[in-house]
């Protein structure tokens, strides 16, 4: 193909380009996936074993070099083992952002816009949880909403108890009372159904969190490492909201934040 220009001797082709766009856009990735964890650091011990197993072959330092070029040999291998929760972490974000955008272009292609009667249960439902997370605030009612729009629900729901109901404000409250059996734990939220509670979910183990954030804001954060999800908290200690998304944790956000997120969240094909 012919190239677009030359630099020096060096032709540049269109290809060139997206190649280079593609491998800075997966690096870039890559350091959001591992960033704040202890797997950086292994990370960037790996890529110095792999630059001085080159340097030791350069030098032609053959015992030195045999010894890191069977390291390097099963580096591959080495590197699924050790990096298999980021790996699985990001096929998931990128299985999952391929079926939303796929999801969202089969609706709009069938059914154009939203209509009237379906904006309002929308809203409503987004009233609904507002409302009922801004009430366990004041109340100091500790708990842990997921939205999971288009997900595979397995990875939820077999860890908590199916319930397929209608969202409402009192449903809500209720499951996070603590008299209630399904307190303990998180609600799962898709397509605008609660579809299960008291769910198990995976703690984040990254050190950059705060100190005061119990096992509710690790859950959170944990979940949306894992998959493409978002998830609000309330504290039991001293009711302020919390929100997660991307393995980031968002405190004390405001009531106009709230519903601003939870419209985001609760309509997605609206935004």
């Amino acid at each position: 193909m012919t190239a677009w220009f030359e630099i020096g001797f060096l032709p540049i082709r269109i290809w060139d380009i997206l190649d280079i766009l593609i491998v800075g856009y997966l690096i870039y990735q890559i350091y959001k996936l591992l960033r704040g964890s202890v797997a950086f650091n292994i990370f960037i011990g790996v890529i110095l074993i792999y630059i001085l197993s080159w340097l030791v072959q350069m030098l032609e330092m053959d015992l030195l070099s045999s010894l890191l070029g069977e390291f390097v040999s099963v580096g591959v291998l080495m590197l699924l083992i050790v990096f298999q929760p980021e790996v699985r972490r990001f096929l998931l974000i990128l299985g999952n952002n391929t079926l939303r955008q796929r999801s969202n272009f089969f609706n709009r292609l069938l059914s154009g816009k939203l209509n009237i009667f379906e904006s309002d249960v929308l809203s409503e439902n987004a009233e609904s949880i507002s409302k009922a997370i801004l009430r366990m605030s004041r109340m100091k009612t500790g708990a842990l909403i997921v939205f999971a729009n288009n997900l595979n629900l397995e990875y939820f729901s077999n860890s908590g108890v199916i319930l397929d109901a209608k969202i409402s404000q009192p449903l809500i409250e209720s499951i996070f009372n603590k008299e209630s059996p399904l307190h303990d734990g998180a609600v799962v939220i898709s397509n605008n159904k609660i579809h299960a509670a008291s769910c198990v979910l995976p703690l984040s183990s990254n050190p950059d969190l705060p100190k005061s954030a119990g096992l509710r804001h690790r859950a959170a954060v944990g979940v949306t490492e894992h998959s493409n999800v978002t998830a609000f908290v309330v504290s039991e200690e001293n009711g302020t909201i919390s929100y997660a998304e991307n393995g980031n944790l968002a405190r004390k956000i405001s009531e106009k934040r709230l519903k601003e997120l939870l419209n985001k969240h609760v309509a997605p094909s609206l935004n």
